[in-house]
């Protein structure tokens, strides 16, 4: 690893004009929803909720611009050492982590606790991004050159699996299959993935842990345990059903205004959302994230260097798996797993990623034009 040149670690705060500003209101306009939940999750009144998912927002936006305008080759040439301080204190915390519904996931760091498995996944990111950029396109065709990256994946879903955090685990090891496919990885060796994954399936349940079984179960039927496995997601589909079209009114919610709704402000976000907004708001708050991965790969696609557009891809898919694993979540589509909605559920870990993470692909952004090598061969 080439350590980055004296002019690589100045922080060039001019390009803060070359912001892709649409981005940023579109990111502005979904957390600003996300604080308005926040304030009916509080019950309307001074919501504690409310003042410190604002005062995250503020600190992560920031901290935000500052990572958009890092030089792209300082990104580069501290992808691996970011890797791997984030990796220790992974198993840091499998050591003396802190424990919290029944999970060791957290860290405390001051009055904060803080989930690393979040920030591993822009690791990730970064580190294979880095490790594709590197790699001849040829040489992506020959299975032993995927060797490191299945490792780079494989070490930190052990340990988050661990702790236990099977949703995590699993978006972790999307987004990396999705940046292996991005960087040309052929069709087949997915295939083959998919059939050994599907095969090694009664492995897996034998070793799930108790609660997790229960999950699969519960989605599997909601209604053989309507008042303790089934309770949450029966509620959560008794408040969307409840929503209609237009829903009933801000601050009217009842199944979460009366607390019959569990996690509201959490990974139960889009439920309450959907309750006082009903279809339509659900609809539009859709079709803003949309929007928003719209714009990211457009990033990926015009950027003129692979990492650039590796970056880019994986934060795309890293937000494409939260949301569609959250949405589908709370309206009975996957088993409960535990994930939030990114910029819009309460949370420091997850506030601070997801913000840091649209800084990566505004970086990518601004620095579209920079390091013309080899064009990422992303598949259209």
């Amino acid at each position: 690893m080439q350590p980055a040149n004296k002019k690589s670690l100045e922080l060039p705060f001019y390009k803060l004009a070359e912001i892709n500003w649409f981005i940023v209101l579109i990111m502005g306009i979904i957390v600003a929803i996300g604080l308005a939940m926040m304030f009916s999750a509080g019950g309307g009144e001074d919501s504690l909720f409310f003042t410190q998912q604002l005062t995250r927002f503020i600190f992560a936006f920031v901290v935000m611009l500052i990572i958009a305008v890092l030089p792209l080759q300082m990104l580069m040439d501290y992808a691996y050492l970011f890797y791997f301080l984030c990796l220790v204190v992974l198993i840091g915390v499998d050591i003396t982590g802190h424990i919290g519904m029944g999970a060791k996931r957290w860290m405390k760091l001051g009055g904060l606790n803080l989930q690393p498995s979040e920030f591993m996944k822009l690791a990730v990111i970064l580190v294979l991004a880095r490790y594709f950029h590197k790699l001849h396109p040829t040489d992506i065709k020959h299975i032993q050159f995927m060797i490191i990256p299945l490792i780079l994946i494989a070490l930190p879903a052990i340990f988050i699996l661990r702790q236990p955090n099977l949703g995590t685990t699993s978006i972790l090891i999307g987004v990396g299959l999705v940046m292996c496919f991005l960087a040309g990885l052929q069709w087949r060796y997915f295939i083959g993935a998919a059939v050994a994954g599907v095969s090694i399936l009664p492995i897996v349940w034998h070793f799930m842990h108790d609660y997790q079984k229960r999950r699969v179960l519960t989605f599997l039927d909601p209604q053989q345990d309507p008042l303790g496995a089934g309770y949450n997601i029966l509620q959560s589909i008794i408040a969307i059903g409840s929503g209609g079209f237009l829903g009933k009114g801000y601050l009217q919610g009842s199944q979460s205004q009366l607390n019959f709704l569990p996690e509201k402000h959490t990974d139960f976000i889009f439920t309450m959302l959907a309750e006082e907004f009903g279809f339509l708001g659900s609809m539009i708050l859709l079709l803003l994230y949309i929007i928003l991965l719209g714009a990211g790969m457009m990033v990926a696609l015009r950027s003129r260097s692979n990492f650039g557009s590796m970056v880019a891809g994986g934060v795309v898919a890293l937000l494409f798996i939260h949301i569609l694993i959250n949405c589908a979540m709370v309206m009975g589509m996957l088993p409960v797993v535990g994930v939030p909605l990114p910029l819009m559920s309460y949370g420091g870990s997850i506030m601070f990623s997801s913000v840091f993470a649209i800084g990566l692909l505004i970086n990518a952004y601004v620095h579209r034009d920079e390091l013309p090598v080899r064009k990422l061969n992303i598949r259209r």
